[in-house]
């Protein structure tokens, strides 16, 4: 497959800091359990705001550069997930986001590294 040209920099930006919050995520609740989840508010805490961080990041992308957000699988859920734990704050499930974790969280880091990897220096 051929190199890929440089991606804008302000792309790359938002796909570090995916990849960053999504390793964030990973490093946090490794070796812990929906229970250990549920049970620690500042878990929830930390892992809900890189949730948010990615979300952001993937809105902006999405506007910014919609044919790289495209290569992200479900984007839009993400978007959709963010404004959920901005704006539903109050009532967030637990286990929705511990499902998050498992079922997105591989992938996405997968998918925003392989970007990051084939974007050659500019």
């Amino acid at each position: 497959m051929p190199p890929e040209a440089s991606l804008p920099v302000e792309t790359l930006k938002y796909c570090f800091d995916i990849d960053q919050a999504a390793g964030r995520i990973r490093q946090f609740t490794a070796g812990r359990t929906l229970e250990d989840y549920q049970r620690d508010v500042m878990l929830q805490s930390a892992v809900e705001r890189q949730f948010e961080i990615i979300g952001e990041a993937v809105s902006q992308l999405a506007k910014r550069d919609p044919r790289t957000a495209d290569r992200i699988p479900e984007y839009r859920r993400l978007i959709s997930f963010r404004n959920v734990l901005i704006h539903g704050y109050a009532e967030v499930d637990e286990v929705l986001v511990w499902g998050f974790i498992e079922s997105h969280l591989p992938g996405l880091l997968t998918i925003v590294g392989a970007i990051l990897a084939a974007s050659p220096p500019s």
